[in-house]
């Protein structure tokens, strides 16, 4: 009787114990995906944030790692290295660079000139070694490597300029004993074309960095560019992502030198200063903005200034650069 009872007793409890009804699953369900949509949401926002200050942060980053390789690179154009005599010296050093010096008056002697800068308007890759450059995804058809810009409709024809920056050097421990040296410094932008999806491609430029030395053994009097020296390299890269690159040659006065030996050999020593701009884009395939914007990046000059309709962000970073070892003719 007594065991009944408390059987009757567990039966009751356990009856008053319920679960959650379909209603109430449903509510839970609904709440739960009200909050990953709002933390989702958050996370896009945040992340598309992040996107856009990492993009400007690398312009910036970019631009002064640009500059700074330019700014000493342009400021060693024309060093010349003076190694003096001694009394008690038995060196067979020259006192003086022996180096042939090549103007370049000529298209034919153009590529070998040794003028401190030389500045090759609207023109890509480096023709004298562009069959050595084996970049993948260059786009190499948009233009023929060396030469200069033909009037296009295309956009990317705008970039860019090429510059050639020459300095001497000196190694008295040269094993070739060839002891003063001579570089070329070239800056030069190559084409991509980057497949976002199946009717869309993305065109940019990337900038490259050259450097080749001037080999003339002591009693030697001819030389030529070598690239494969220990110090030099054919093509490296700096910086993707840019939409153009313009060099402009200064005199004392402020006035624009054409720094080409072939139409102003007597001009090319009176080049007091550089200015320097480049413009980059952000890197995103997204893009920057969500929508297109119709944008002007503005110029040294009109026709170079670009007018652009997408999603990216484009900044101009822009600087003056003094020569310091250019002063007269060689």
């Amino acid at each position: 009787m007594r065991e009944t009872k408390y059987r009757d007793l567990d039966l009751n409890k356990i009856k008053k114990i319920r679960g959650f009804s379909l209603i109430e699953i449903l509510i839970g369900v609904a709440i739960a995906s009200i909050m990953m949509a709002a933390m989702f949401a958050s996370y896009t926002v945040v992340n598309n944030t992040y996107s856009r200050v990492s993009d400007v942060a690398g312009i910036s980053r970019s631009g002064r790692d640009i500059v700074s390789m330019l700014m000493r690179d342009i400021r060693m154009a024309g060093f010349k290295y003076y190694y003096g005599v001694f009394e008690d010296s038995k060196s067979d050093i020259p006192k003086e660079d022996y180096l042939k010096f090549v103007f370049g008056r000529t298209s034919d002697t153009k590529d070998n000139s040794h003028m401190p800068i030389v500045i090759d308007k609207d023109t890509l890759g480096y023709s004298k070694m562009s069959s050595d450059i084996k970049v993948p995804g260059a786009a190499y058809s948009l233009k023929t490597d060396g030469e200069k810009h033909i009037e296009t409709d295309d956009k990317l024809q705008l970039c860019c300029d090429r510059i050639h920056i020459v300095y001497g050097d000196f190694d008295a421990n040269d094993p070739d004993k060839q002891y003063y040296k001579r570089y070329k410094v070239t800056y030069f932008a190559i084409p991509f074309k980057r497949k976002i999806s199946e009717n869309i491609s993305d065109n940019y430029y990337a900038i490259y960095k050259s450097k080749q030395s001037w080999k003339q053994a002591i009693d030697e009097n001819e030389g030529t560019w070598d690239a494969n020296c220990n110090e030099c390299y054919k093509a490296e890269l700096i910086r993707e992502y840019v939409t153009d690159m313009e060099f402009v040659a200064l005199d004392k006065d402020g006035k624009t030198v054409n720094a080409d030996p072939t139409e102003n050999l007597e001009e090319m020593f009176n080049i007091r200063s550089v200015d320097v701009k480049i413009t980059f884009r952000s890197s995103s395939k997204k893009g920057y903005f969500q929508k297109k914007q119709q944008k002007l990046v503005n110029s040294f000059t009109a026709d170079r200034s670009i007018q652009s309709d997408d999603n990216y962000l484009r900044e101009n970073i822009f600087v003056t650069v003094h020569t310091r070892n250019i002063g007269g003719a060689l």
